[in-house]
């Protein structure tokens, strides 16, 4: 079972386009750098480890607006 789960990760960031690209993006960081934002970590896996941070309100995001970019 994945923990933390959906539902509780998805009172953090409402989007599970966001939820998905955040924790991808952070899981090759952890892989790269191996700099954790949590001390215990539960899981092994790096993608895991992105979101208990981002349960955890240690990993967050800031939404733009693309109508901007353009």
């Amino acid at each position: 079972m994945l923990e933390p789960s959906i539902d509780q990760l998805q009172t953090k960031i409402n989007s599970k386009y966001t939820l998905v690209t955040l924790s991808a993006r952070r899981a090759r960081q952890i892989q790269d750098k191996k700099i954790l934002q949590l001390e215990h970590p539960k899981s092994a896996k790096n993608v895991g480890i992105a979101l208990e941070e981002i349960q955890a309100e240690k990993l967050t995001y800031i939404a733009t607006d693309v109508k901007e970019r353009q």
